[in-house]
């Protein structure tokens, strides 16, 4: 660590200071074989719990939100257990962002189209039209509809919103961000 000249601060390698004005350093990633081998005998269990609430979410207790919050989860475990910036590279930001969009589109779009038809926000009895090309009971166009924004909206939208969360929160602040100065953005970010 080097000392600023002006203030006699000590400042990081990477020349950031903390909020406080310290410079602090990040501890470097350290390898656990207790962590390591947790995180690989809970993670499956931990995943297969996530997707059975979301797909089980609007028939039964629990829901989507939480499966996807258990989804988002199992990633932040592979992050600290193999590293936070080796995770980050293998999870980019744009599978992030494409959850979350994919998931915004999925629920908007339904949302939508029942207005369209002439119904309320979310009204699935309006999705009786489409009886024309899949003839179902009325019930049933309800409980699909209800399935689409439990499993591909809200779903998609927790994981890809908590997983972006904990890797913004991971990455640190910079205070060159806050004053004024333009950083460099970095394609895979």
């Amino acid at each position: 660590m080097s000392t600023d000249s002006s203030s006699d601060r000590p400042v990081r390698e990477d020349e950031r200071l903390d909020s406080d004005g310290v410079a602090r350093q990040r501890p470097a990633y350290t390898e656990s074989q207790v962590i390591m081998t947790t995180v690989k005998v809970v993670v499956p269990f931990v995943l297969t719990y996530g997707l059975y609430m979301m797909f089980h979410g609007a028939g039964s207790p629990g829901g989507s939100f939480q499966g996807g919050a258990l989804v988002a989860s199992v990633i932040i475990m592979i992050a600290f257990a193999f590293g936070i910036d080796a995770t980050r590279i293998w999870v980019s930001n744009t599978i992030l962002v494409g959850l979350a969009t994919v998931g915004v589109l999925i629920f908007g779009g339904l949302a939508l189209a029942t207005i369209a038809l002439g119904g309320a926000f979310l009204d699935y009895s309006e999705l009786l039209i489409l009886n024309a090309i899949v003839e179902l009971p009325a019930n049933e166009w309800a409980k699909w509809g209800m399935e689409t924004i439990e499993i591909g909206g809200i779903a998609f939208i927790v994981a890809g919103v908590l997983m972006g969360l904990f890797f913004l929160l991971a990455s640190g602040y910079d205070p060159e961000a806050d004053s004024g100065h333009t950083a460099e953005v970095r394609a895979d970010d």
